[in-house]
């Protein structure tokens, strides 16, 4: 074809084009390959976003994600020291007896791992159902690395359900070289137990406002008493005229090495009403300790071991600041110190995140469940006691708003004894949804949970919280009320719009219950004092707890009429007749059927051995 005329100078042949092409391709895909790099090098996301130690000294350290697609939780333990051994795995209130266990053993030459259970002596087999899946064991400068993963139900009776709230995770370190896993001693290795929230919501975190400010509320350095239970308060104080602000967001700021020392933290306001508050920082039962300390009840922040950041749903914030809230905050530390260290210095606390300009809705929080009094009590000796507390269609009806309001976290709430806490919504005489429920509740483990979605309350809405007690340790009834030998059925519901509802809750009628005595002192021969001065926690410590007299104090509280108390924020009634309410009557959820995943295919119960080294 030659050259064709392109002005005073030549045009380039079809080669020299390809090559140009060529040329500029690569520098593109040269900048793309840098480009990609570079991203490559920023942080990436952990792919185990919850973590936990599992023992006091920090030498066990959990990490997991959750996968509900796959119904199936991935764990990843850390042994900072591997020694022999390790035992991991779930029981129902953290005990070696009858848990469900994850073991790694070696004979001193070779290493294997399986999944096992203990029966009621706690003896190890192992599981016919291999249902604890090994994907990954390593070991790294910092230590050896475990990585399985596990379904949340099996299926399998010797196998522990996964299921929402508290899980009792249970851990043992084998010092020594062990022939078998039946020749395991799980009652004469060093071993504990800790308690967390497996299921975490999948909630991605809502993008903080731009003018959020801070502010960290701290124990200032106080040194850890060498005790194994220390509650620590500290005083702050808001500065004054301290504008009405939003909480938007809070996070736990733990003291560097002190993360297997400190329980739980909770941030409370005072009530405005008290005025000031003296300053204070020390143990909260001391005598020394202001009695003014006492109003200060009011929830801003609580956080539990494991827990994450807590973020309060875009269109809503607690308010906090301003006329007629207090100025002044209580922090409140619960040290776990088991081993008795002596001297650990802690700066640990809460980090508010707030935000001058208000959100569309204020938070509120309602309280449900049993009114705290002594006419709701459990008989000694009970291994399963349920008492229920109601919030009636008819204060739902009273006192929200005719659009309802959205219910988004929740925290439940017992003393010593209690095991399990339950609400569930109700409507027009049915049981439509839980709102939150811990089957495995535990009084030393209480924090805010985000809900997985919003729960909807409308007018007319019944709410009922039923609370498990186990009381086989007493000789004694366990009454309701404050001390904490006493006991409490709380559900604390976080929720917005606000409303003036505060509490809507209930407890039998004392009428009713004073008819009880009378039966009971009919056959029993004049045992228990109903006269005037006789306090009901008199008349039930002199109950002779015979299997009738249970019996009918279960049925009593399963039909008698009862007393609602519908409160707005000033502990006023709501105008209307609230005593000697019928109880309402609701049918049941039905349990949910079982989903197991497929089973494997079957063969004989075999460890995996693993070639880890010597020791």
């Amino acid at each position: 074809a030659g050259m064709q005329p392109c002005g005073s100078a030549p045009c380039p042949g079809f080669r020299m084009r390809e090559v140009a092409s060529m040329y500029f391709t690569m520098v593109a895909v040269f900048l793309v390959v840098l480009v990609v790099a570079l991203q490559g090098t920023a942080p990436r996301e952990s792919p185990f976003p919850y973590k936990v130690p599992l023992d006091p000294q920090g030498m066990l350290e959990l990490a997991w994600n959750v996968s509900y697609p796959l119904r199936v939780v991935h764990f990843q333990v850390l042994v900072k020291e591997p020694k022999f051994g390790l035992l991991f795995g779930m029981s129902d209130r953290g005990e070696f007896e009858n848990a469900d266990l994850a073991v790694l053993w070696s004979d001193g030459r070779d290493s294997y791992f399986g999944d096992a259970w203990s029966d009621e002596k706690g003896q190890l087999h192992m599981d016919s159902q291999q249902d604890y899946q090994l994907l990954e064991a390593h070991k790294a400068p910092e230590g050896l690395y475990l990585l399985f993963r596990r379904a949340f139900s099996t299926c399998d009776p010797k196998d522990y359900v996964i299921e929402d709230g508290t899980v009792h995770l249970i851990y043992g370190i084998l010092e020594q070289p062990v022939r078998s896993l039946h020749a395991i001693n799980t009652s004469a290795i060093p071993r504990g137990l800790q308690r967390v929230q497996l299921l975490k919501p999948n909630i991605s975190a809502p993008e903080l406002p731009s003018d959020t400010q801070t502010m960290v509320i701290t124990a200032p350095d106080v040194v850890i008493p060498s005790q194994e239970t220390t509650y620590w308060c500290y005083m702050v104080e808001l500065p004054e005229n301290f504008p009405k602000h939003h909480i938007v967001m809070y996070e736990p700021v733990i003291t560097a090495g002190n993360e297997a020392l400190v329980h739980h933290m909770e941030v409370f306001q005072c009530a405005a009403e008290q005025g000031r508050v003296p300053r204070y920082n020390g143990p909260c039962d001391a005598k020394m300790k202001p009695a003014q300390l006492n109003v200060c009840r009011h929830v801003l922040a609580a956080w539990a071991m494991g827990a994450q950041a807590f973020y309060y749903p875009e269109e809503a914030g607690l308010a906090f600041g301003g006329p007629g809230s207090s100025r002044y905050l209580r922090l409140e530390v619960h040290y776990h110190n088991p081993l008795v260290f002596k001297g650990r210095r802690d700066s640990s606390g809460i980090r508010l995140y707030y935000t001058a300009t208000l959100r569309r809705y204020d938070a509120g929080i309602l309280e449900l469940g049993l009114v705290y009094t002594p006419v709701m009590a459990v008989p000694p000796g009970e291994a399963e006691f349920r008492l229920s507390g109601y919030c009636t269609d008819k204060c739902t009806r009273l006192a929200l708003p005719p659009a309802g309001i959205r219910v988004f976290a929740s925290q439940l709430h017992t003393h010593l004894a209690g095991t399990s806490v339950v609400t569930v919504l109700a409507r027009e005489g049915r049981a439509r949804r839980v709102v939150n429920a811990d089957r495995h509740y535990s009084p030393h483990f209480q924090e805010i949970r985000m809900l997985k979605e919003l729960v909807p309350v409308m007018p007319g809405d019944e709410l009922i919280t039923t609370c498990t007690y186990n009381t086989q340790d007493r000789s004694q009834a366990t009454v309701g009320g404050f001390g904490i030998m006493e006991e409490m059925c709380v559900n604390y519901v976080h929720y917005y719009p606000q409303t003036q509802l505060e509490l809507c809750k209930s407890a039998v009628d004392p009428g009713y219950l004073h008819r009880y005595f009378n039966l009971v002192n009919r056959f029993n021969d004049e045992e228990v004092c109903t006269c005037p001065r006789a306090s009901v926690p008199q008349q039930f410590a002199s109950v002779p707890w015979n299997t009738f007299n249970r019996d009918v104090l279960r049925s009593l509280y399963g039909f008698a009429p009862i007393s609602v108390h519908c409160n707005k924020s000033s502990a006023v009634r709501f105008p209307g007749e609230w005593e000697k309410q019928p109880l309402p009557t609701v049918t049941e959820l039905p349990a949910p059927a079982p989903r197991c995943p497929p089973a494997p295919a079957p063969r004989p119960p075999a460890p995996v051995a693993l070639h880890l080294g010597r020791g």
